[in-house]
């Protein structure tokens, strides 16, 4: 999927692009890849955000590009999430929760945001950050988050989904370790959060660009901008509608 094809959703201070079906945006033919519902772009101008609104039964995780995210929820979590600073909210049987940019001044916000649904309904809703920027510097793919058995000693956050892992991957201009392999899985979702990248096999995506693969495994991705460059790659196993029953 191109950038330009996503849905686009307006709000005073907000924009979102959705690369699913989403709220007002339906198309039968897409709504979702693998275990994906949702992959969300969003950008909020300062003290924009989204008020206290409920979620049941669904995995989240959000992940900054630019800004600070200011977060709190019905659990009692609450915090500032920032670039290389990984969030996981499991609404299990209910919870409630408000996003904010975070900054005083003028600086935007953005981050994605990105569903996919849990291995358990009807759990305790929990919170989970941990950061991984100085992992992410050596320019190699980390596993951000999973509730994969594979990944269980290399995930910095668990996913209450046990067929799914997120991974990333940042370069700079200095080009340090440019080019990752992607993993083998049925589905595999490729998401350019910011520059150029070269995949093997499909060829140039540029910011905001995705790509869907399936029965797929060992494609390289390279950098090909001479700024910054970051790539959201989620790893499933199976799909929505061919999930276990919760």
């Amino acid at each position: 999927m191109r950038s330009a094809d996503r849905f686009e959703s307006t709000e005073p201070g907000l924009v979102s692009r959705h690369s699913f079906s989403f709220g007002r945006h339906y198309d039968p033919g897409n709504v979702g890849f693998g275990l994906l519902v949702m992959n969300n772009d969003d950008v909020l101008r300062p003290g924009a955000g989204y008020a206290t609104h409920p979620h049941r039964d669904v995995e989240i995780v959000t992940w900054v590009l630019e800004g600070a995210l200011a977060h709190r929820d019905s659990t009692g979590a609450g915090g500032v999430i920032h670039p290389g600073l990984a969030q996981r909210l499991s609404a299990g049987r209910g919870v409630r929760h408000a996003e904010f940019n975070d900054d005083a001044g003028a600086a935007p916000l953005r981050f994605v945001q990105m569903w996919v649904p849990p291995d358990e309904r009807g759990i305790d809703p929990s919170y989970e950050q941990c950061d991984v920027a100085t992992d992410l510097a050596g320019g190699g793919l980390v596993t951000v988050a999973s509730g994969m058995p594979r990944y269980a000693d290399r995930a910095a956050i668990r996913l209450g989904q046990r067929a799914a892992a997120m991974h990333v991957a940042q370069w700079g201009a200095d080009g340090v370790a440019a080019s990752v392999t992607l993993p083998g899985a049925p589905f595999v979702h490729l998401y350019v959060a910011r520059g150029v990248v070269h995949v093997e096999g499909v060829g140039s995506l540029g910011e905001g660009d995705a790509a869907r693969l399936t029965d797929e495994g060992g494609r390289r991705v390279t950098a090909m901008s001479g700024g910054d460059v970051e790539i959201i790659v989620w790893e499933m196993h199976t799909t929505v509608a061919a999930a276990p029953p919760a």
